[in-house]
């Protein structure tokens, strides 16, 4: 019996990109930060218990540039992935599903994930200074 071809699935060729897949696939993305954001974090809390030398270590890796990279792109995956999982309780209660109400939302979490992120690097670098 001959195999016959069969359809496909729609794909990313037939679908327009849009601010929800987007949105979407970043909480993913975020998620995945977070989880990996926890071996840092798991360095750090070792490197106290360590002694001073590894403390020092530690403190050195992550207040270099690529440490302050790091941290402030993990700070930027924790308030976008807290503000859109608001977004998904509101959601869970079943309002804001309008379009219009969806996109807003949407570059809500994202633009306030971005000023929190900010805000937090300012105080933490700049503005907790005794």
């Amino acid at each position: 019996m001959p195999v016959r071809a069969r359809p496909l699935s729609p794909h990313l060729q037939v679908y327009r990109w849009q601010i929800g897949n987007t949105l979407s696939i970043l909480h993913r993305v975020t998620g995945v930060a977070l989880a990996l954001g926890l071996v840092a974090l798991s360095y750090w809390l070792v490197s106290l218990a360590a002694g001073e030398a590894a403390y020092e270590q530690a403190t050195r890796i992550l207040s270099s540039p690529a440490g302050r990279a790091v941290l402030l792109g993990w700070t930027f995956a924790f308030m976008y992935h807290l503000l859109n999982g608001i977004r998904h309780l509101v959601w869970d209660a079943g309002y804001g599903f309008e379009r219009s109400t969806r996109h807003a939302s949407g570059w809500i979490a994202v633009a306030g994930a971005l000023a929190l992120t900010l805000g937090v690097a300012w105080l933490v670098w700049h503005g907790a200074r005794p």
